[in-house]
């Protein structure tokens, strides 16, 4: 990872309307952003979220379902791994209030930023790639529940600049599903796929072959990057503000790659505190897995369920 040279923000200037996307050639580009992070619900201070008691308890239980809806991009074409506006809804509403800062490190599609705007959450979202900025521009722009005064913005940049948009203690939520290593980054040979009409098996189903990409990193290399990222994301999530991450792990080569432990271990070593586990279960969601490993070699399919990893910036001591 690349160390981002101090870059002096913008003049205080009037905005009449601020970009949904951001590109390198832009005036906005590796600039401070004007964008706010503050409350403008009436919780009490000492609330961490918008819900009703009743969502609360729903929220408490440890293993979630999700359902896709028509606004959910399902084409692998258009991305290879996307997940449901529903469960970055969940988590946005979870650990947010309304008016205040959402961080996607690794947007994708723009998820994150649609539900984003379904809650009336600010939000920022970066990719390597432009054709899924596009998409999220495509999306937001096209989303007819938008409401409100909050602001949603694409940005195609590194993670590793993102320091260079946003200010100290300003984040309430970082939330992202990022790359997984290298799991997609070889052909699909999974049996279920030769049934399917979906022109994926033998396909790779990868992100990009950029360097920078995570998807192509192996194991410990893709740890130290996503460690690097998110030791330059600790200062600009507020104290006590949460940081989520959906991964699943993997197998390779008849051996178990544990990316969720990794990340843990690593998260810990550069200064967030892990608070949950939550369990994604994805099995009313997936068809045709296959009989896997039968009858000699039982093997738990990570397709069936994923991590949502819970960590937070410790409260600072006074």
């Amino acid at each position: 990872m690349k160390e981002t040279a101090e870059i002096k923000p913008l003049a205080t200037e009037v905005v009449d309307e601020f970009p949904v996307v951001i590109s390198e050639g832009d005036s906005w580009y590796q600039r401070k952003l004007p964008i706010d992070g503050n409350r403008t619900c009436i919780c009490k201070a000492n609330h961490i979220n918008c819900m009703t008691a009743k969502e609360w308890l729903k929220s408490q239980l440890g293993v979630w379902q999700f359902t896709y809806e028509k606004r959910d991009v399902r084409d692998k074409k258009a991305h290879p791994a996307t997940f449901p506006i529903s469960l970055a809804r969940q988590v946005i509403k979870l650990f947010s209030h309304e008016g205040e800062l959402v961080l996607d490190p690794f947007v994708g599609s723009g998820t994150t930023l649609i539900a984003a705007q379904d809650l009336n959450r600010n939000a920022v979202g970066f990719d390597l790639h432009k054709p899924y900025i596009d998409l999220s521009f495509k999306r937001l722009t096209g989303n007819t529940s938008m409401f409100g005064n909050s602001q949603q913005i694409a940005i195609h940049d590194d993670a590793c600049n993102i320091p260079a948009y946003l200010t100290h203690d300003v984040v309430s939520l970082i939330w992202t599903s990022p790359p997984y290593a290298n799991l997609l980054n070889r052909e699909r040979r999974n049996k279920s796929r030769r049934y399917r009409k979906n022109e994926q098996l033998g396909k790779v189903e990868q992100y990009s072959q950029d360097p920078r990409d995570l998807g192509t990193m192996a194991l410990n290399e893709y740890t130290k990057a996503m460690g690097d990222t998110y030791e330059q994301l600790l200062p600009l999530l507020k104290p006590k503000g949460h940081c989520v991450i959906n991964v699943p792990d993997m197998w390779w080569e008849n051996e178990r790659i544990t990316i969720h432990v990794a990340l843990i271990d690593e998260l810990r070593k550069r200064g967030y505190e892990l608070r949950n586990i939550i369990i994604w279960d994805r099995t009313n969601i997936v068809n045709r897995i296959g009989i896997f490993g039968w009858p000699s070699n039982y093997i738990t399919m990570g397709v069936t369920f994923e991590y949502l990893l819970d960590f937070w910036r410790p409260p600072i001591d006074i």
